[in-house]
């Protein structure tokens, strides 16, 4: 029996999609984790399990030397999922995004979230779509129509996030995307009134497979037969083949509602491959690990894999102790002042330490605020795309850059080693590198004039 790493969790996914008619759509749920179990009232709630500090505990100097000022008090409508499947990673963007807020402003908010940064009131108006698309629809008309929000920030689905854009852009407001993971949020799906401080499922392969080629040449793949899997398998096949790699047989695409896996398992092993890539979400993965277990793929074959969040790594990852693996995030791996802020604040009003997407919901806030003091307080969507396009700010995971072609956030990813899965703070992994992927430009063909010498369609520049 050849030695190789036994893993026991999937690729990750957070991002979940379904078949509507024959083209299948994107709906909720986003990308980079197996689907948590629901959550309960307790994961749901953002209430701070301590009274606020004062006032920062670090200095923070504006981007610019600029004073902001506004001539009405400005707007942010921050849409999340608060009692909906994704409430767990919902609760990360909105405690998140409220600190980077406060961050910002250099003091806290009100109870009504009103932050006063130099002579200009900014207020938070955070909304529930409980990740389901007609309720982010209906939400964000509430947030532009009645609250006349200047512009919004969201959402955790990248289903319900596709049809924020369309709204953000039929109502001419700027949306910034956090955490959603689909590629197509700046590929297919690309308007100019879109930013994204979230990865995409390309940052999570080129971060994987990079580091993964150097232990392994051969591969297979498989994934659910949907527009999710279609596409998370076309950016691991892209990126470790870019890498070295080599998928020494056709992906595999199973239907999404699989729950005998044992076929599927026999077509692995017999492709005789190193490794083994999965992408998958919901119920299934449950059904396809035992099977995996019963035919011996777990003995013979290495799995590829991305840690997740900190309440299911114990879950997922018990007997992976010694693994290394890609992650978008986690609190121990960034060594900057913008993340020293976030752990010793996170931890103090929340009792936790910051988790996998709380990156996000920062950077998202520093992101609105960079933009408004490079526009002098205009929140005009021209103004806006001026300002962000190519702009750089320092977050928790350090610099981030907005791409001007297709507004990708250009961003540091982490391989890291488990150690543990039972620190009480957490503290699971060693860092073993930081990495900042190369992703290629996925505009639609209309746009590809848009990519100028970037990558077109894939890492090697092919369609």
């Amino acid at each position: 029996m050849k030695t190789c790493y036994k893993l026991v969790s999937l690729l990750v996914v957070v991002a979940f999609l379904v078949s509507c008619g024959a083209t299948p759509t994107p709906v909720p749920v986003p990308t980079g984790t197996p689907k948590p179990p629901e959550p309960t009232a307790t994961q749901a709630a953002v209430e701070p399990t301590a009274e606020p500090t004062a006032e920062p505990t670090v200095e923070n100097a504006p981007p610019t030397d600029q004073t902001l000022t506004c001539a009405e008090p400005i707007k942010i409508g921050l849409i999340t999922d608060k009692t909906g499947a994704l409430a767990l990673y919902g609760e990360m963007i909105e405690r998140s995004f409220l600190l980077g807020m406060e961050y910002m402003a250099g003091a806290p908010g009100t109870e009504d979230h009103v932050f006063k940064i130099d002579e200009c009131e900014i207020q938070v108006l955070i909304r529930d779509d409980q990740s389901t698309p007609d309720t982010t629809a209906t939400v964000a008309r509430e947030l532009i129509d009645v609250e006349n929000v200047d512009l919004l920030v969201g959402t955790t689905s990248s289903g319900a996030t596709a049809t924020l854009q369309q709204v953000a852009l039929d109502n001419d407001k700027i949306l910034i995307v956090a955490p959603a993971a689909a590629n197509e949020i700046t590929g297919a799906n690309f308007n100019d009134h879109t930013f994204r401080v979230s990865r995409t499922n390309y940052h999570d392969a080129v971060n994987q497979c990079e580091y993964m080629t150097t232990l392994y040449k051969t591969y297979v793949q498989i994934a659910p037969d949907y527009a999710f899997g279609w596409g998370g398998a076309q950016a691991f096949r892209d990126a470790c083949t870019f890498f070295g790699g080599e998928f020494v047989a056709d992906d595999i695409f199973a239907p999404a509602d699989t729950t005998d896996f044992t076929p599927y398992m026999d077509q692995i092993l017999a492709s005789g491959a190193e490794a083994w890539i999965v992408t998958w979400a919901g119920a299934g993965f449950i059904a396809m690990m035992q099977a995996a277990e019963e035919s011996g793929v777990m003995d013979e074959m290495a799995m590829g894999t991305a840690y997740i969040n900190n309440s299911l790594m114990p879950v997922f990852f018990a007997n992976a102790i010694g693994q290394t693996a890609g992650i978008l995030y986690h609190y121990t791996a960034p060594d900057n002042p913008v993340n020293d802020w976030l752990v010793q604040e996170t931890k103090a009003r929340y009792g936790v330490p910051p988790d996998l997407f709380d990156a996000d919901g920062m950077n998202a806030a520093i992101a609105a605020i960079t933009a408004l003091y490079k526009t002098g307080g205009d929140t005009s969507s021209a103004a806006l795309i001026a300002a962000m396009e190519g702009m750089e700010f320092e977050g928790p995971k350090g610099t981030i850059l907005f791409r001007p072609e297709d507004h990708l956030a250009v961003q540091d990813m982490y391989i890291v080693k488990l150690l543990n899965v039972d620190d009480p703070e957490a503290k699971y992994f060693e860092l073993v590198k930081t990495t900042r992927p190369e992703i290629p430009c996925l505009l639609p063909e209309t746009l590809k004039d848009r990519c100028g010498d970037l990558p077109y369609g894939s890492l090697s520049g092919q369609q």
